[in-house]
């Protein structure tokens, strides 16, 4: 038995060759559990046959184990697939989506059955997960279920020397999905016809509706600044960055630095969005005035064919929704809500079972860190070095993911989004229940957020009780250390060091600024950032001038002259004046200890961001602010609450005195040398020499990259999230490992 990921990625086309290579009979098939290969052959044999599978595997998949069962068999003319078989609840990993191959590619031109076929694909790539309805992973259980192969597909998915042998998803002009287009008034089909349309209407300044793997993008020139103001507008944007896709790297190459990792990165058979540093001015409404640009390359064959038909380099290519409803995989609701947005649909006629967003990451401190883990990673598991059987981790409000427990394997969900939201909410109890059904888990146990009115909280709550099942309640930050923890196989004491917008903590307060001594089982919160009142609770999030002003009326009362700071000569005196009585009355004014609302503050008084158009903003438009080489950093006070009284009063100074570039350098400075300084505080009191950074705040590259750097030249080993995002994205994973822990199941 072959155990890992290994269906779904061209595996057992790959083991029939390797033993018509080598002359050997005998079966290969799915089952629940992976693929079974009967070898009728000697000991010897079977070894070096092992090392070949290991050494040669399809690139997408990952073999984890070979289990290795000698006995007597006689029979085998051949070797040959046989059909899957269903027998049991062993976990079966199911391959995420993977880029059009280049074999495919130059099919897509020369191939007489499937020249210009938008949807053409082999065993080593093309649609996946977001196609499969159930496992083992056959056409029949897969959403091209009514597509019968016509007889040139036939012949190659049954040819063990073609590519396409046992593809699940083949097919060609004749007998595959077809592509349409619509605006309302014409429907028009035919590939070619349908691209030179949507080509004439990206020149012309306008924009599109195109069906991708796992849900519709809008699609723009993302050199026309007209044209992506005006999709910006339709959309509900605001000033929140567009993901620009590229006719190729050299395209990326003239407009952003590309390092030989993140290269390496945009050319995986992931491709995902990777956050770039910007090399040249590019369309302003692109990416909103910050210094990066989201760049990914096209990994659909519709893709390469659009590029052929365009003469600009470069287009938005924006997740299918209105404002924060999950992308747009419905046909006919893409033709309701997206046709006023773009004008014009083009879809086609095969189903998406399973909604997937682009993944974002990003190369920090040399390796790949995931900021949105969906298309290309999902469902690919996470192994852990606990037994999380069972257990169902339904996550946090923001960035939701969920996370269920096969075995040692965290099967965590693609990015779900702010549960908030009712389209988004409904998304998520779907999902968990298609990740039921799909992976067989019955649950026992679930885990969830403190924060009780957090909708991934009730849920659990309300399936724990219909269930009768134990439910535990995970706080998060503990959660955020945890899933960094669980990443390493970590299950022993740490420093751990949780930075970002918001948790709640277990004395009521906002947590988010937090130090804390964290092994799997519980933590010690050793020290803090200091609790600051935020006038208007999430108010104060939308409008970041009244953290800044929040900051300073805490640390000096009235004793500032705020009209003499450029950010509040802007503001109206009244809505100052309620905030000032907000404050002193202390009415709707929760206590956070958040870094992010710190950023936020900084932020505002630099006029970087006063007020914020989207999720996390202040900060993201800080770190690009920064231009300045300095190693600069404010005076602090680092006990058992970490006062930033001294910070702040010399921030006032350079607001009149230096450019915001470098109060935002001094400022990530101050921030890492708290880190080091507190670390170090900790590891002489405790002999802990392995520290933990997590949260959303790490995902600011200056930030983490100083912090690592510093912390290791001081002795520390430094453990950061790269599989799992560091944000609230990660913290289901926090939480499955945890319950594990707490449950006896972890030993």
């Amino acid at each position: 038995m072959i155990r890992g990921l290994v269906q779904g990625v061209g595996f057992r086309p790959f083991v029939c060759r390797l033993a018509a290579r080598h002359g050997l009979s005998g079966t290969v098939e799915n089952r629940t559990g992976g693929v079974s290969v009967v070898l009728q052959a000697d000991l010897k044999t079977v070894d070096t046959f092992s090392n070949e599978l290991l050494e040669s595997a399809p690139p997408a998949s990952k073999i984890k184990a070979i289990q290795v069962n000698p006995r007597l068999i006689e029979g085998f003319s051949s070797f040959s697939i046989i059909d899957s078989r269903d027998r049991d609840e062993q976990m079966t990993e199911v391959s995420p989506d993977i880029a059009v191959c280049d074999d495919c590619l130059t099919d897509l031109e020369n191939d007489p059955e499937r020249k210009d076929y938008p949807l053409i694909n082999c065993t080593n790539c093309g649609p996946r997960f977001t196609i499969v309805r159930s496992i083992p992973y056959d056409r029949v259980n897969t959403a091209m279920s009514r597509f019968s192969m016509c007889v040139r597909c036939s012949a190659d998915y049954n040819d063990i020397l073609d590519r396409r042998f046992h593809a699940q998803p083949v097919a060609c002009n004749s007998c595959g999905p077809q592509y349409f287009y619509h605006d309302g008034e014409v429907r028009i089909s035919g590939i070619r016809e349908i691209l030179g349309k949507v080509a004439r209407q990206i020149a012309s300044g306008g924009s599109v509706a195109i069906k991708g793997t796992g849900g519709y993008h809008l699609v723009c020139n993302a050199l026309d600044n007209d044209a992506v103001r005006e999709l910006r507008k339709r959309k509900q944007r605001d000033l929140k960055p567009f993901a620009v896709m590229f006719r190729d790297i050299s395209a990326i190459r003239s407009y952003c630095h590309v390092s030989h990792a993140e290269e390496k990165e945009l050319l995986s058979w992931r491709r995902p969005i990777l956050i770039l540093d910007r090399k040249k001015p590019f369309s302003e409404s692109v990416s909103s005035g910050l210094s990066t640009i989201g760049a990914l390359l096209p990994y659909m064959p519709v893709h390469y064919m659009l590029f052929n038909t365009l003469e600009t380099p470069a287009v938005v290519l924006t997740s299918g929704n209105l404002a924060d409803d999950p992308v747009i995989i419905g046909d006919d609701v893409a033709g309701e809500k997206l046709m006023p947005v773009a004008g014009s649909v083009v879809g086609y006629d095969r189903e998406i079972i399973n909604r997937t967003d682009d993944s974002v990451v990003r190369v920090i401190d040399k390796k790949i860190s995931i900021i949105r883990r969906s298309r290309g990673f999902v469902p690919h598991p996470v192994d852990l070095s606990c037994n999380v059987d069972g257990i169902l981790a339904t996550g946090a409000e923001q960035k939701n993911t969920f996370c269920l427990g096969k075995g040692t394997q965290a099967v965590m969900s693609q990015h779900i989004g702010d549960l908030k939201n009712f389209s988004t909410y409904n998304f998520f109890t779907s999902a968990v229940d298609r990740f039921r059904e799909l992976f067989r888990f019955i649950p026992a146990y679930v885990a969830c957020d403190l924060h009780p009115a957090y909708l991934s909280t009730i849920y659990a709550g309300q399936l724990a009780e219909e269930r009768n099942i134990v439910l535990l309640k995970i706080q998060h930050h503990h959660a955020h250390i945890a899933s960094c923890m669980a990443e390493y196989g970590l299950d022993e004491k740490v420093i751990g060091i949780s930075l970002d917008g918001t948790g709640y903590g277990t004395d009521g307060n906002t947590w988010g600024g937090e130090f804390l001594i964290a092994d799997l089982q519980g933590f010690e919160r050793y020290s803090h950032f200091d609790y600051i009142p935020m006038p208007g609770g999430d108010r104060a999030v939308e409008k970041p001038w009244r953290m800044a002003f929040s900051v300073l009326f805490r640390y000096f009362g009235d004793t500032v002259d705020y009209k003499s700071l450029p950010l509040f000569q802007s503001i109206d005196d009244e809505e100052i004046g309620i905030v000032r009585e907000m404050l002193i009355q202390n009415v709707n004014s929760p206590l956070s200890s958040g870094a992010g609302r710190l950023f936020d503050a900084v932020a505002a008084l630099t006029g970087v961001c006063p007020e914020a158009t989207f999720d996390s903003e202040p900060p993201m438009r800080l770190e690009s602010a920064i231009h300045e080489k300095t190693n600069l950093y404010y005076p602090f006070n680092a006990g058992n609450i970490i006062s930033f009284e001294d910070t702040f009063s010399e921030i006032l100074k350079d607001i009149h005195e230096t450019n915001a570039s470098m109060i935002a350098a001094k400022f990530h400075n101050t921030v890492s040398q708290i880190i080091l300084d507190l670390s170090k505080r900790m590891r002489k009191e405790t002999s802990l020499k392995k520290v933990v950074l997590s949260g959303g705040v790490f995902q600011n590259k200056y930030l983490l990259e100083r912090s690592a750097s510093i912390l290791r030249k001081a002795g520390f080993k430094v453990y950061t999230n790269h599989l799992v995002p560091a944000n609230d994205g990660g913290i289901s994973l926090g939480q499955i490992i945890i319950a594990s822990k707490k449950l006896g199941l972890c030993v």
